[in-house]
């Protein structure tokens, strides 16, 4: 089966579900998937796409699993307990295929917030396995090895970091352990680690992860105004590490509205902040901006780039940024999903959360995603976005 350990996701899954365990028990939420790739037609891998997914709400944390969790600072005892019942429930789950193909995960966010990752996962395999049953995997070798080639060409090449951010579009599990094997072997000291947990387990690599969109999502409906609740998530990211896992997510109602917010109070707090739609370079630009006007010496602090991201555009935005701040990339098709095949470009968002309606104001035209326009309208007006975004 595709799913064969529940520590098979990303790292973030688990610091976010955590906070939900302990800060919002109750919060009821809804997510969506979507394909934004034209005239792909994923109806007929319905069946097979249930039977992975019945497979993996048969799987437990193992005591090894959770002993490895157990080691990593962040994540408290209680939670681990709560992880020792844990098991996904495939009610939860809801895959349609009129008049297209969707699936909707609606329950609990402590009981749904697993699903995310593994579900993408197991689309990506399904989907590749019937549309390329012979891989070119020498192909894929080859370009990987040029990219490779083209870190270790910078003189010096020490400082560029990365990590691999590919569970979700993978090409499929075996060509994602594959990869991150080889980039061990060839790049130990510029590979920082990796956002799947079984991978930094069995590899003996850094887990990477701090929060993503659904977080600062969800805390728009939670209870606070509207227009506090950037500032609302950021604090109780704060309560709950209290100066771990210091990277916050700058995209959510684009990154105009996230500075108005990011004061100096936050500015210090965090470690740095993780780009993920939107130009880079004007992204970068703008942060560092933002904290010369709180007179904070950039260079303490750690921009992240995530966004659909190649190694020639990392290498590119590491030249400009190198000097001015610290700088890491994380990236995940090209590096887990090239191997000559068009990738597929699909997500599962959260859409509802207590029964009102959440969205990402994404700085990419196109990202955007919610079912609720007046809603859309209303968030746009609050946090002063444009209609582009």
């Amino acid at each position: 089966m595709i799913i064969e350990s529940l520590l098979d996701t990303d790292l973030y899954k688990f610091t976010m579900m955590q906070t939900v365990l302990h800060q919002f028990p109750a919060a009821q939420v809804e997510y969506r998937f979507k394909c934004r790739n034209k005239g792909v037609d994923l109806r007929p891998l319905v069946e097979t796409i249930q039977q992975e997914i019945d497979h993996l709400c048969t799987l437990r944390f193992q005591p090894d699993e959770l002993d490895y969790l157990s080691k990593l600072r962040f994540l408290k005892p209680d939670f681990i307990d709560f992880l020792r019942l844990f098991q996904l429930n495939p009610r939860f789950v809801t895959i349609t295929t009129d008049p297209e193909f969707d699936i909707v995960v609606r329950g609990p966010w402590v009981h749904t917030i697993l699903f995310e990752i593994p579900l993408l996962a197991i689309v990506n395999e399904i989907y590749f396995r019937h549309s390329q049953p012979t891989p070119n995997y020498e192909e894929g070798r080859r370009r990987l090895n040029e990219k490779i080639g083209q870190v270790k060409a910078l003189q010096p090449y020490d400082r560029f970091l990365f990590s691999d951010f590919g569970t979700r579009r993978r090409f499929n599990r075996d060509w994602h352990y594959e990869v991150v094997d080889k980039l061990i072997q060839e790049l130990p000291n510029q590979l920082t680690g990796t956002s799947n947990v079984h991978l930094a387990r069995t590899r003996g690599i850094r887990p990477i992860g701090t929060m993503a969109h659904e977080f600062l999502q969800a805390c728009q409906a939670l209870g606070v105004r509207l227009v506090d609740s950037q500032k609302f998530a950021l604090e109780a990211w704060v309560k709950e590490y209290r100066g771990d896992l210091g990277i916050a997510l700058s995209d959510v109602c684009g990154v105009d509205a996230f500075l108005r917010d990011f004061d100096l109070y936050f500015c210090k707090l965090f470690d740095g902040v993780r780009h993920d739609s939107g130009d880079p370079f004007l992204w970068g630009e703008k942060v560092l901006a933002h904290y010369q006007k709180f007179r904070i010496d950039a260079r303490s602090k750690t921009l992240v780039f995530s966004d659909g991201l190649t190694f020639p555009r990392a290498l590119e935005l590491y030249q400009r940024f190198k000097d001015r701040a610290n700088t890491g990339f994380g990236i995940g098709t090209n590096l887990t999903n090239d191997l000559g095949y068009e990738p597929l470009n699909i997500v599962i968002k959260m859409t509802e959360c207590n029964g009102q309606p959440v969205a990402k104001l994404s700085d990419s035209p196109g990202k955007t995603m919610c079912r609720d326009e007046t809603y859309l309208a209303y968030l746009r007006k609050v946090f002063q976005v444009g209609d582009a975004a």
